[in-house]
């Protein structure tokens, strides 16, 4: 057990170092689905290089991560971001062991047993071992005995966790071998040789005096120019992949609310009312608030403005000196009033200090060491002979935790803010028995401790039955078809969202966890309404499907009008571009293109001919003008907003930019490069990830 609890107390340390370690694969799956309809391929959880992953074995992955993350953490309590980072985390692993292991293997990697070994239980530890809490030593230097006496206990540990960590960090490290050498490779090869650093330098640091003259694209529509649907196909056949979609649905929904009818708003008015008259009497206000109350009694000492996050007249009258008992306040469908429990001068912030004391003897010992304390004796020097946490050494003194706030707080130290300072004390918390001594304070300001009776109004069963029984009137005339919804949405007067889903949809507006409804979507066709859908208890969707996209290219004809729009751009391009040559033919100097034209010259100092300069300038003109001849008029140029020519009167070349700057740009774009390899090695899909259905 105690291995266990330093394993948590290094927990996010370590996730930290092994997100860094390993290159991301992150996809957005949302809850859990209730059963699995089919072990048909169809509801696999995807394929990965050819191999399938079924729901049930990818489940497995999942409990056993879960395990990992509640050895990490100590808690086995996951919220909805928990449970997908487990989930991601379970995927990445299946993504490194049949896709980029497998890649890495065939470009002649390899990570060895003794390798593995070494970097383990060897003398040239993974900085995943190397930064694991668990197996540091007293003096928090890495141990390696502390790391083979670890695995001793593994055969020990009726429990198994201790082995399924193990088995996890050896993975883990063999894994980050495999990046890491991958990784060097990749780097390596990512090679800038004299002349194009020569070059990026030499673009870097050139800039131009321009003088030139553009004639913007016409908004109007030029009939002349056409676009046959035999150009369009060609384009579409040449550009296939520009047009990839994931599978989504075309679908329109009406929603019906279940809300507090006014009724209810009465009868909840009502039974807050008789509520407040015991409020101000209450003895124990936690029981009370318990009993009476959404919102339950806190110690937190309130500051003015603090309780604006409730309610701002209670917030003002809390803070106006007006008596302790609030009137009653109505917000909405809320009901609010406040009692001032305790008004005192506190500070925000206190530096603590403590020795951790585990034990059967850790009460004794504690009362022995507050005792000494008081007599002047060393805190740090008690710590270090006591303390079970030689961690906390804020400030190179061991001991010191550092400043706590109310919101940053160890749990079970909370009276620290109220403690007196230099005035050592017990403690105990699910940590241990601890010694504390708060060494200062921030200057104190008036604090209120409030007690809040709040109630919400809810709909009765009554009200949720007239909503349901609408709903049910609409989904009635629908008839589970098309027709039917939109003869029901005109029946009824209601809205009928439009919205366009792919299988990761999990909210619809405001309305979360509403996955039920995806999944009807994918599951039927075109020209269907569905029953009610109740999500969240709360609301009762009536859906129907307009249209389908599947995954893959789009066809032709959905794309087919922007195409036009890209052919229809370059024809008109080339035809100005062809109109001003002819106009400008024998012009010498860049007013007499102007006068031509009927345009304007204009001039740009020092135009920067980088090809990332960042420069407001169209990008062909920049091109042009690093390639074009002093004092000569160029053009036409057709660029992406109009027509140009142009002269350049002079060029400069500076060194602002040097061979370093070069060699930083190298290195990003190695790493940008590097960044790649999944996504790289994941397209045209030899990674499918259908989490989506299921999650």
């Amino acid at each position: 057990m105690a291995v266990l609890s330093k394993i948590r107390s290094w927990g996010v340390i370590l996730s930290v170092i092994i997100a860094l370690a390993l290159l991301s694969f992150i996809i957005d799956p949302t809850t859990l689905d209730s059963a699995v309809r089919s072990m048909s391929s169809k509801y696999d959880v995807g394929v990965i290089a050819g191999k399938s992953v079924s729901y049930t074995d990818f489940l497995e992955d999942v409990d056993r991560y879960t395990t990992i993350n509640e050895i990490i953490t100590g808690s086995s309590v996951q919220n909805d971001q928990t449970q997908q980072q487990i989930r991601d985390a379970a995927w990445q692993e299946l993504v490194d062991k049949y896709l980029f292991i497998k890649n890495a293997k065939a470009a002649g990697i390899t990570v060895g047993k003794a390798e593995l070994v070494d970097l383990t239980t060897g003398a040239n530890p993974s900085p995943i071992v190397a930064g694991n809490g668990a197996f540091m030593d007293e003096t928090g230097n890495f141990s390696a005995d502390r790391v083979r006496d670890f695995v001793a206990q593994i055969p020990s540990d009726e429990s198994g966790r201790l082995q399924v960590y193990w088995n996890y960090l050896q993975n883990t490290v063999n894994t980050q071998q495999y990046y890491a050498k991958y990784g060097s490779l990749f780097t390596a090869s990512s090679f800038q040789n004299a002349l194009e650093k020569k070059l990026t330098v030499a673009q870097n640091n050139a800039t131009a005096n321009v003088d030139y003259v553009y004639v913007t694209y016409p908004f109007v529509t030029d009939s002349t120019i056409t676009v046959s649907s035999s150009e369009i196909k060609k384009f579409y056949k040449e550009h296939e992949s520009f047009y990839e979609q994931v599978a989504s649905r075309d679908i329109e929904y009406v929603v019906f609310e279940v809300e507090p009818s006014a009724e209810d708003i009465s009868a909840t008015n009502d039974a807050f009312a008789e509520a407040y008259g015991k409020f101000a009497e209450a003895d124990n206000m936690k029981t009370f608030l318990l009993k009476n109350s959404d919102r339950q009694f806190s110690n937190y000492w309130y500051k003015a403005g603090e309780l604006n996050s409730v309610n701002k007249e209670i917030n003002d009258f809390v803070f106006s000196g007006k008596g302790s008992i609030s009137p009653i306040v109505a917000d909405g469908q809320t009901f609010y009033a406040a009692r001032i429990m305790d008004t005192k001068p506190i500070s925000d912030s206190a530096y603590v200090k403590h020795i951790l004391l585990q034990g059967t003897n850790a009460g004794k010992t504690a009362d022995s060491l507050v005792t000494v304390l008081r007599k002047g004796a060393s805190f740090s020097s008690l710590a270090a002979e006591f303390s079970a946490d030689q961690n906390s050494a804020d400030n190179g003194e061991l001991g010191n935790i550092g400043w706590m706030t109310q919101t940053y707080m160890i749990p079970g130290f909370e009276s620290v803010i109220t403690a007196a300072v230099n005035q050592p004390m017990v403690i105990k918390t699910q940590y241990g028995t601890h010694v504390v001594v708060v060494s200062k304070k921030t200057a104190p300001v008036v604090k209120k401790q409030v007690a809040i009776l709040e109630k919400t109004a809810l709909a009765s069963k009554v009200t949720t039955n007239n909503i349901y029984s609408r709903a049910n009137k609409f989904a009635s005339i629908a008839n589970q078809s098309a027709e039917g919804y939109a003869a029901a949405v005109d029946t009824m007067k209601v809205y009928s969202h439009k919205m366009n889903v792919t299988e990761a949809t999990a909210n619809y507006g405001a309305i979360e966890n509403a996955k039920e409804v995806t999944r009807w979507a994918f599951d039927n066709k075109v020209g269907k309404a569905s029953s009610i859908i109740t999500v969240n208890n709360k609301y009762f969707f009536i859906v129907t499907l307009k249209g389908i996209h599947k995954e893959g290219p789009k066809p032709v004809k959905e794309v087919s009008e922007q195409i036009k729009s890209i052919l229809y751009a370059k024809k008109l391009a080339e035809v100005k571009k062809a109109e001003m040559a002819e106009k400008i033919a024998g012009c010498t100097t860049i007013q007499e293109v102007a006068d031509k034209l009927g345009a304007t010259v204009t001039s740009e100092a020092s135009l920067n001919l980088a090809p990332m300069s960042g420069r407001g300038v169209d990008p062909a003109l920049a091109g042009a003008v690093f390639c074009a001849e002093e004092g000569k008029v160029c053009g036409p140029i057709a660029g992406a907003y109009g027509t140009y020519a142009f002269v350049v009167n002079s060029k400069e070349a500076g060194s602002f930019y040097t061979d370093a700057d070069a060699d930083m740009l190298a290195q990003r774009k190695a790493q940008y490069n590097a960044q790649g390899i999944i996504p790289t090695m994941s397209a045209k899909g030899v990674v499918k990830d259908n989490r989506a259905r299921f999650f």
